[in-house]
Parts: structure tokens; C-alpha cells; sequence
């Protein structure tokens, strides 16, 4: 009887001893080949610095397609893994059916999918969003972005792949404690607010904003450049009036101090609005006085045009019935339809971007790294300027041996130490702040002045992600508001963009031909087993024991 109780509080130590150590040691194992649950050092350092609850609400619930019960697993299982590492995240799956008015006027738009399951298509509605609150601030998470796919299961990998940045990148803006700070450069003849209202107002939700006008170099450049140094990104969307030297050098000394630049640039003077009122125009390059600067930094934009067979449409009167104009969409081959570099967080799984009488960039030798990311298809044509362009060339029959041109860059990364383009040169003022070369910095190039211009519907801005004629759907606004965040994020939280999953997704097709074959297999052949097991069993015990 000692034996058994000694044996027995052994037992009962070593069970008290590993549940100590099962408490106090905390590990969960990735077994996944692509390690898709294995959060990044940028995700784990972000969730450290959340110290009281914050609340995530997904409304992935209820009946949906069974495809998307995948979305609403991989969240699941991707959000646990940030409750893993701190206890303070709150996560909870609602229905959205009961409060579809309410989400859509927080902007949660619902998705509209085509399914096809048992070999029959349908439609469904999902709101495949997430709401973060932390605090007085709270942040939405799209968990089905837009993305340049081939099918509704490369949409849902996308989607998936995805997941890690969404998330990340909202819990980091509400947990931001100082917003970084953006100038709009105003003074040469930039793009007025209200054509920038769909981005500026996107950027707003996340950065500080402020118009900054290089018009106070006439009078006090030194002052001007102390003041734009306060920023940390400049954006110059769509200059038409020249740069003065003094103007150029604050830029230059902007750049040379650390300061980050969107450059969206129009080298010829072409504008859609009054090509549609005249029928015709005359397109002749634009002198922005920025060459010689551009040319330091390692690029230089020309002054020709580009015409691309795969292009956005427009609407063309083609005739009358009675008094009213009927109108088609035609391909306009001057909006080239461009695609991003895939290998690039910028542009990975965007859709494709529309650009507007674009001018193509050349790249030069020097230090400076030279990433592409916006670039045209094989079948395009150069078209140099001055020249006349006419509305109703939208009827000529394509030649397509003329559209032989081959890719074209239309946006580029640059990053590195730029030299000034005033280092050898006589200063148009003096300053103390003057560099020769910057310390580490980067930007971006595009020769498109109109890429970040919306529409106007009834002189309210218009989604700068549609067209307002045609309702194609472009990438332009997720581009630049992705652009914005790659050069001001100095934690690799875009980087995430970049990450890629294996998703294994079921052949529907086969899945359908073959379903009856597996539906035996699977529910009747155990069941013909079993009852076969249970049959020979006690056909065997009772001719073993009736003897």
C-alpha cells in the first residue's frame, strides 16, 4: 500500500511540475512550409507598444460563400496569433446582416461576388471588413482589397497575403502618437484642391497636411527654406508654370536635408478637358525650368508622348436618336492603362494604374538605385511634340506594326545620397543649411501630372479610383496613397505588401464532376466497413465459441 501511495505522489509532483513549467514557458510551433503564421519583427514591434485594450471587430460571419469561410479562417487564425503576443487585443466576429446601413456610412462598402457552387452561379453580398478601436481613435480594415487578379481565388490569396499589412498598418495609425507632416506645394501653377480633394483627404486620415506656396522665395528664401525643412514629404502634383532658381534650390536643399518628394510632372503641355471641348488641340512641350535639376537625381523626362494599345476608355459621341447625343466607350490609346512592378510592396497586386497623356522617363548612370514602378505594355508608339492631336482619331483603324515602341517607364523609385545640382554651381542665395549630397533619402518620379487628379460629378469631387463615364475601376488613388506611406515609413510596415502565401485553393470543376465518387467515399464506404467489421466479427466470435 506505501508502494502505490508513494508512486502515486510521485505521479501527482511530476503532473504539478509540468503544469508549472506548461505555464510559465509559452511557445507556439509554425509548421506551415511559408511560415504564414509567423508574425514580422515590424507586426510584433507595433502590437508591443499597444498597453491597453484594443478592440478588433471582424464582420466575416454568418452565410457566405463557403469559399470565403477560407478568408474568415485565415483572419481568425492570423488574429489569435496577435492575442498571442499580447493579451490586451480584443478580437470578436459579428454578423453584419443586422447592421448593414450602419457599416456602409462608416464607409464599409459591401462586395458584390459571383459563386459558383454545385456547378450553378449565383450571386452574394459579403462585407468582408474589420474595425479597430483603440482609445478614442478607431481605424477600418478592407479584408478584400482591390488587386490586379486573374480569378476570384487569386483574389481571395491576395486577399490573404494581405492580411498581415491590413492590420499592422491600422493598429499602427491608431497607436501613432505624432503624425508625420506632408506640404502641397502650391506657386506654380499646381493642381487646384479640389482636383486633389480623393487623395489629399485619404492622406489626411493618417498624416498632417498643409499648403505650402514657394511663392514667399521672392521675398525671404532662406526663411522659406528653413520652413519647408519642417516637413517631411513634398508633393508637386502637376506644375505649369516655371521654377525659378531660387524655388529650384529650396527643393534642391530640401532633398539634400532629408526631405522626401512625390514629383508628379506633365513635360507637355495636353489636357483631356480641353481636347473634349475643342475636338482638337495642339500638344508642344512644357518648360518647367526642373531638367537640370532632375538630371542630378539620375532621370530625365521627355517631351514625347505615348500612345499604348492597352489603355482606359472614354466616351465618344457617335451619333443621334432624335435630339439626344448617344455616346460609346472607346479605348483612348493617349490614357495608357499601366501596370505596377509585381516584385515591388509600392505596387505588388495593384490595380492597373490610368495616366493621361503621359511622358516617358530615362534613366541615367550614377549612385542612385533606380527602381521601376509604373510601366507601359510592349505595343506602344512615340509621339514626339509639337503636334495636333484630334478627338475624332479615336476612329482610325490600329496599325499595330506603328505600336512597336516596347515598355516604357512611366514612374520610378529613386534611392540613395543624391547630389545636389548646386554643388559646383553659384548658389542663387546663400544659406547655412547647404549640402552637397543628402544623407540617405528616396523619391518618386511620375510623368504624369494628372495621375492623382479625381473628376468632378456636379462640382463635388468625384473617387479618384473610378471614372465617373465609363466605371472602370483604376489603382491610381491606392498607388500614390502607397507611394506616400513607402517613403515616409521608417519601420518596414509597407514592406509587409510584399509578402507571399501558397494557397491551395480547391478545383472546383473537378470538385463537382467528381463529387459523387467522393461523397461514397467518404460517408457510405466507412459505413460499408464498418458494418462488413461488425458483421464478420461476430459471425467469427460465434463460430469460435458455439463449439
Amino acid at each position: 500500500m506505501n508502494k502505490k501511495i508513494k508512486h502515486s505522489s510521485i505521479l501527482i509532483f511530476v503532473l504539478i511540475v509540468l503544469n508549472v513549467v506548461n505555464q510559465s514557458f509559452y511557445k507556439r510551433f509554425d509548421l506551415t512550409k511559408d511560415q504564414r503564421y509567423t508574425l514580422s519583427e515590424t507586426t510584433t514591434n507595433i502590437i508591443s507598444k499597444i498597453d491597453k485594450n484594443l478592440f478588433i471587430t471582424v464582420y466575416l460571419e454568418g452565410d457566405f460563400p463557403s469559399e470565403f469561410k477560407r478568408l474568415q479562417l485565415e483572419t481568425r487564425q492570423y488574429l489569435e496569433e496577435l492575442v498571442a503576443k499580447n493579451q490586451k487585443i480584443k478580437i470578436t466576429f459579428q454578423n453584419p446582416d443586422t447592421q448593414r446601413e450602419a457599416l456602409i456610412k462608416k464607409g464599409m462598402l459591401p462586395s458584390r461576388l459571383t459563386v459558383e457552387e454545385d456547378g450553378k452561379m449565383s450571386e452574394a453580398i459579403i462585407f468582408p471588413w474589420a474595425a479597430i478601436n483603440y482609445g478614442k481613435k478607431t481605424a477600418i480594415v478592407s479584408l478584400l482589397p482591390a488587386a490586379i487578379v486573374a480569378s476570384q481565388e487569386a483574389q481571395l490569396q491576395s486577399a490573404i497575403e494581405n492580411l498581415e499589412y491590413s492590420f499592422s498598418n491600422a493598429i499602427h495609425s491608431v497607436n501613432q502618437k505624432e503624425q508625420k507632416k506632408i506640404g502641397i506645394l502650391s506657386g506654380n501653377g499646381e493642381l487646384e484642391d479640389i482636383y486633389q480633394y480623393s487623395f489629399l483627404s485619404a492622406l489626411g486620415k493618417k498624416y498632417r497636411l498643409a499648403k505650402f506656396s514657394l511663392d514667399a522665395t521672392k521675398t525671404n528664401a532662406p526663411e522659406t527654406l528653413k520652413d519647408l525643412l519642417q516637413l517631411d514629404l513634398a508633393i508637386i502634383a502637376k506644375p505649369t508654370e516655371k521654377f525659378t532658381d531660387k524655388e529650384k534650390f529650396v527643393l534642391d536643399q530640401f532633398i539634400a536635408n532629408g526631405g522626401k518628394t512625390l514629383w508628379m510632372l506633365d513635360n507637355v503641355q495636353a489636357d483631356q478637358d480641353s481636347l473634349n471641348a475643342n475636338g482638337k488641340m495642339l500638344a508642344y512641350p512644357r518648360d518647367l525650368n526642373l531638367t537640370n535639376l532632375l538630371f542630378s537625381y539620375g532621370i530625365r523626362i521627355n517631351t514625347t508622348l505615348i500612345k499604348d494599345l492597352y489603355s482606359a476608355q472614354i466616351p465618344v459621341a457617335t451619333g443621334q436618336v432624335g435630339n439626344q447625343p448617344q455616346f460609346k466607350n472607346l479605348e483612348w490609346f493617349y490614357h495608357p492603362l499601366v501596370g505596377g512592378n509585381p516584385n515591388h510592396p509600392i505596387t505588388k497586386n495593384n490595380a492597373p494604374v490610368r495616366l493621361q497623356f503621359a511622358n516617358q522617363i530615362d534613366t541615367l548612370k550614377n549612385n542612385i538605385k533606380k527602381t521601376p514602378l509604373l510601366v507601359s505594355s510592349l505595343l506602344t508608339k512615340k509621339v514626339g511634340t509639337p503636334t495636333f492631336i484630334a478627338l475624332q482619331s479615336i476612329a482610325e483603324e490600329v496599325v499595330e506594326s506603328d505600336y512597336k515602341s516596347g515598355n516604357q517607364l512611366f514612374a520610378v523609385l529613386l534611392e540613395g545620397k543624391f547630389n545636389s545640382a548646386y554643388k559646383n554651381r553659384i548658389h542663387p542665395f546663400n544659406t547655412p543649411l547647404f549640402k552637397g549630397q543628402s544623407v540617405a533619402n528616396k523619391m518618386i518620379v511620375i510623368a504624369d501630372g494628372d495621375v492623382g487628379k479625381n473628376q468632378l460629378l456636379k462640382n463635388k469631387p468625384y473617387d479618384l479610383a473610378s471614372d465617373k463615364w465609363t466605371n472602370q475601376q483604376f489603382g491610381n488613388k491606392d498607388f500614390l496613397l502607397n507611394s506616400v506611406a513607402y517613403l515616409l515609413d521608417d519601420s518596414g510596415l509597407v514592406n509587409l505588401r510584399n509578402k507571399s502565401l501558397q494557397i491551395r485553393m480547391l478545383d472546383k470543376q473537378k470538385a463537382f464532376k467528381e463529387r459523387t465518387f467522393w461523397q461514397f467515399f467518404n460517408v457510405i464506404l466507412p459505413l460499408v466497413l464498418l458494418f462488413g467489421f461488425g458483421f464478420g466479427f461476430a459471425f467469427w466470435r460465434k463460430k469460435k465459441y458455439s463449439k
